[in-house]
């Protein structure tokens, strides 16, 4: 039998306990050390402010004034959410997958770490990870891996994956020194990737399953929760078997730790996936050319805001909220109403041209060269013809491709040459709308296109186009305001002999009648225009339509009575304003507020009204437009097949131009002012006959679907139907003239009902 010696025994043990605390000595110095990144070696980590304001990228979001989304800026697709908005699912699955122990822990698991070091030694791959969620969360929102915190040591591979396992541990007991488990739960759902350029929860639930993350079901967190781990890999779009494999695993750990009983797993393993996928994209969801406008409007504010006052925010990663002027209720009607009239117009305009080519002159013979114009001037075509020579660029324009294609029934996929989809593409009518509140100012709803994906142009504020007899109101309101007429006052449709221009109406007849304002203007008789502008001026009527509001250059000369200076949309509904508002020109809004992530105000945006005149004429223009819809032979009458009539005061004018190639119409009740034009790409796209192509017959549907839609709506009181207000002591008595009585409806003559041409 072999006698230990006590001195050997003894001996052997103080080497141990010397080992230990020099190992302990050590890993202490190494982890202090790497906290004071001693002689540059490790690399440094996040200050104290940067832990206690920890900063993820977030996208910047659009708001209408009803509270819902509109579309966001981004680089990354992130908007955070706090713990009570998240279903319990979801931070049962989290906890269940990836970090059992988390409510236990200080934020490093021994027994993690423990098991994970004996997977490596006998080679077990499946042993698992070892990093807490609050370890994740360091590496995650706080880059230790980064660049920037990298010392020289951090230049050897191991060595670089060590520094940094070291200080996210160090941070790990900080941030659960500092924040409670909610939060540090919080900050990681929140930051989190789950493929498809879907950042967070709240975002993630939105993509996958089209729902809040409050709302989101034990089988659908588990498919999100499982999809952390490798987010290509578990794509349940690209891999939905391993996707399917991967949620089950999930459901198994909730089993496992008693967060889902037995018999609920075996039920919910067996469930298909259930995506309802929606891409989240620059492309997509309500008034898309409202919030691309709006992109270049935030970008200068926030160049200016952070010029001002010394800040760095960003539009793309600063989570900026913008409380727009939008109503989303309205929005939604008008997109579906421009869509629902847009349809039908394209079929009709298709039908019309019987498979001929639309790009036709006056005589309605197709002008020659007119789709090799349009290619000799794309920046595509100009590139190509610089690298490969004239000749070989006309060949690859004529080369088929597949190619995926706008049409009103859905995307379709076709093999075309480009120079047949640029056909295809021009014989698309186009068309803008926009509603304000001329009380405000306030922009309520924005459609500058048929499709945002394939047509970006925005036809309500980039496009100008001759508005045609909507451009008559002001030239009546000149009048009247100059006292070179009253609303009672008669003009007869006929030609001037002194006036240097006497136009034609659009029936190129006289009827040598002593005609109201009223009459004249329900009408669109092109002679009485011709002739009031002649009295009082062309320089007086661009005055006037300046200082209602619009801003685009205007040519003194008399044809501008019948709308041959281009202008938008936009700048129309804005200077329509000023007649239902009493006469006060109301500066176009469009953001009421805008606060940064934190809920700090950092602008609010308050209307601008200025007095551009009495209220008295303001009134008497919307008698005069009142007629369009209420007398016999007015334009606008076949509103009243639309029901937004009865018990409702509507001021209206409709416009078609030359060879109607723009059609347009303007509606005014008492609460909001609405424009639209529709038309082709180019003014030589157009229908063949007034009979389609005017402004009631074009552009005027589209209105009064959109209002129909309105006033359907319960919850949009302050849209109600009603009279415009009158001015006090408002009397106007022009004896026998047309009655304006909303309840009495004389159907509109069977001839032209438009008839602005020139």
């Amino acid at each position: 039998m072999i006698e230990l010696q006590p001195g050997k025994y003894r001996r052997s043990i103080i080497r141990v306990w010397l080992f230990t605390a020099l190992g302990l000595g050590l890993f202490i110095l190494y982890v202090v050390a790497v906290s004071f990144n001693f002689l540059w070696l490790f690399g440094g980590m996040p200050d104290l402010v940067t832990l206690e304001n920890p900063k993820s990228e977030l996208a910047s979001e659009l708001m209408s004034e009803d509270g819902k989304s509109l579309g966001k800026y981004f680089f990354e697709n992130r908007t955070p959410v706090e713990f009570e908005q998240v279903s319990k699912n979801v931070t049962d699955a989290l906890v269940a997958t990836e970090d059992a122990r988390f409510l236990n822990h200080s934020g490093i698991d021994p027994r993690s770490m423990l098991r994970v070091a004996k997977g490596v030694l006998l080679g077990n791959a499946s042993s698992g990870g070892g990093s807490t969620l609050t370890q994740q969360v360091a590496k995650n929102l706080f880059e230790t891996r980064s660049e920037k915190f990298e010392g020289l040591l951090g230049k050897i591979p191991f060595v670089r994956t060590v520094i940094a396992k070291t200080k996210e541990w160090i941070l790990s007991v900080t941030l659960e020194r500092k924040y409670t488990k909610r939060e540090i739960m919080m900050m990681y759902l929140n930051t989190v990737s789950f493929g498809n350029n879907t950042f967070g929860i709240k975002v993630a639930s939105k993509t996958y399953f089209d729902k809040e993350p409050s709302d989101l079901e034990v089988s659908e967190a588990a498919l999100l929760v499982g999809m952390l781990q490798n987010p290509t890999l578990y794509n349940p779009l690209r891999f939905p078997v391993n996707a399917t494999n991967r949620r089950n695993t999930v459901l198994a750990q909730m089993a496992k730790y008693d967060y889902l009983p037995d018999e609920e797993f075996e039920s919910l393993k067996e469930k298909p996936l259930a995506l309802r996928f929606t891409v989240d994209g620059h492309n997509t969801g309500p008034a898309p050319y409202f919030r691309e406008s709006m992109r270049g409007y935030m970008r200068a504010w926030v160049k200016q805001y952070n010029d001002d006052n010394g800040t760095d925010y960003d539009l793309y990663t600063s989570g900026l909220r913008i409380y727009t002027t939008i109503d989303s209720r309205l929005q939604q009607y008008q997109e579906e109403a421009m869509n629902e009239h847009m349809k039908t117009q394209q079929k009709l305009f298709d039908a019309h041209w019987k498979g001929r080519n639309p790009w036709a002159d006056e005589n309605g013979k197709e002008i020659p060269g007119f789709i090799e114009k349009a290619v000799r001037s794309l920046a595509y075509f100009k590139v190509l013809k610089a690298e490969v020579g004239e000749d070989e660029a006309w060949k690859v324009m004529q080369r088929p491709y597949k190619m995926k294609v706008f049409s009103y029934d859905g995307e379709k996929e076709v093999t075309m040459s480009p120079m047949d989809s640029i056909r295809y593409y021009k014989r698309f009518l186009h068309a803008g709308m926009i509603s304000m509140d001329p009380r405000s100012g306030e922009i309520k709803a924005w459609v500058g296109g048929v499709n945002f994906k394939y047509f970006k142009y925005d036809h309500v504020k980039q496009g100008t186009r001759q508005p045609g007899s909507t451009f008559k109101p002001f030239v009546y309101v000149a009048a009247l305001d100059k006292n070179f007429l009253t609303p009672c006052d008669k003009i007869v449709d006929a030609p001037v002999p002194e006036n240097e221009y006497n136009p034609q109406n659009s029936n190129g007849k006289y009827t040598n009648q002593s005609l109201t304002l009223r009459q004249a203007l329900g009408q669109s008789v092109n002679s009485v225009s011709a002739a009031i502008i002649q009295m009082e001026k062309p320089e007086t009527v661009v005055e006037y339509a300046h200082k209602l509001g619009i801003t685009s250059k205007l040519d003194p000369y008399p044809s501008l009575a019948l709308g041959v200076s281009s202008v938008s949309v936009f700048e129309m509904v804005n200077a329509y304003c000023a007649f239902a508002n009493g006469g006060y020109r109301s500066e176009a809004m469009t953001i009421l507020r805008i606060e940064d992530r934190n809920g700090n105000v950092l602008q609010e945006f308050h209307q601008k009204q200025n007095q551009e005149l009495q209220a008295s004429i303001a009134y008497d223009m919307l008698y005069l437009m009142r007629g369009a819809v209420e007398d016999r032979g007015g334009t606008a009458g076949r509103l009243h097949s639309y029901g937004v009539t009865s018990g409702n005061e509507i001021a209206a004018k409709t416009g078609t131009t030359n060879n109607h190639s723009d059609s347009w119409f303007m509606g005014m009740t008492q609460n909001l002012v609405s424009g639209i034009w529709v038309g082709g790409e180019d003014m030589q796209i157009h229908f063949r006959t007034i009979e389609l192509g005017q402004g009631g017959r074009a552009a005027m549907p589209a209105w009064g679907l959109y209002m129909k839609k309105v006033y359907d709506d319960q919850t949009l009181i302050q849209y109600r139907r009603g009279p415009f207000i009158k001015p006090e002591n408002f009397v106007l008595d022009c004896g026998n003239v047309a009655s304006d009585s909303t309840d009495t409806y004389i159907p509109p003559s069977t001839s032209d009902d438009e008839g602005t041409s020139f």
